[in-house]
């Protein structure tokens, strides 16, 4: 009788962001009072997610409400308070959804092995994946405003995968910006560059075929 042996798989875990990889934003609204407003489209989001603004709101130190208000104050001088809180508010509340193609990847992965959202969001977090459908998505939801601490943080890094009990070098991360990539790798993570679902193929067929 032959006895077949299981091989371990090459990640331990899966750590995965979780805007422009799962969660996509429609915008269409906010370009459209940016021209109404005169104003190149793409403005209010260079504001928004300046450090200076977005980094405050995303380690959980300032309201939505008062993000709002820095968004405004930066677009104000050139088209005036008021459309520059409705553009504010505009980008608050645009509406998204869920890749469903990832969102399955995802779900066959976490089959073998601990997934781990790790995502720079703002306090309520929660509630949007309640609305997406996806609060059973993962194992653990590693979030910059619960920790207070926001990627490309080492530390932010170090906690995910404490989470999911493994070490950083069995750890696979996503995330579709170099810098967060970068981080994770200079841990010992493995790090996926995030495009398009093709780009999670390989190291997930990798993770099904060994698990």
């Amino acid at each position: 009788m032959t006895t077949v042996k299981r091989l371990r798989p090459p990640y331990d875990a899966v750590l995965c962001d979780l805007d422009n990889v799962i969660r996509f934003y429609d915008l269409a609204h906010v370009a459209a009072l940016e021209r109404a407003a005169g104003l190149p489209e793409g403005t209010t989001e260079d504001i928004a997610y300046a450090p200076a603004v977005d980094l405050p709101f995303l380690l959980g130190r300032i309201s939505e409400d008062e993000w709002i208000e820095a968004v405004a104050l930066g677009l104000a001088g050139p088209i005036g308070s008021e459309k520059a809180r409705e553009l504010g508010r505009a980008l608050a509340e645009a509406p998204f959804r869920a890749d469903e193609a990832v969102v399955a990847l995802l779900r066959r992965v976490r089959s073998r092995v601990p997934l781990v959202l790790v995502t720079n969001a703002t306090a309520r977090l929660h509630d949007d994946l309640a609305a997406m459908g996806l609060t059973d998505l993962a194992d653990h939801v590693v979030s910059s405003a619960v920790e207070g601490v926001a990627k490309p943080d080492p530390a932010i890094y170090r906690i995910a995968a404490s989470r999911a009990g493994a070490d950083p070098a069995r750890c696979l991360f996503v995330d579709d910006r170099r810098e967060n990539v970068d981080a994770a790798e200079a841990l010992g993570m493995t790090g996926v560059l995030f495009r398009e679902p093709a780009d999670l193929h390989e190291p997930f067929g990798l993770i099904e075929a060994q698990g």
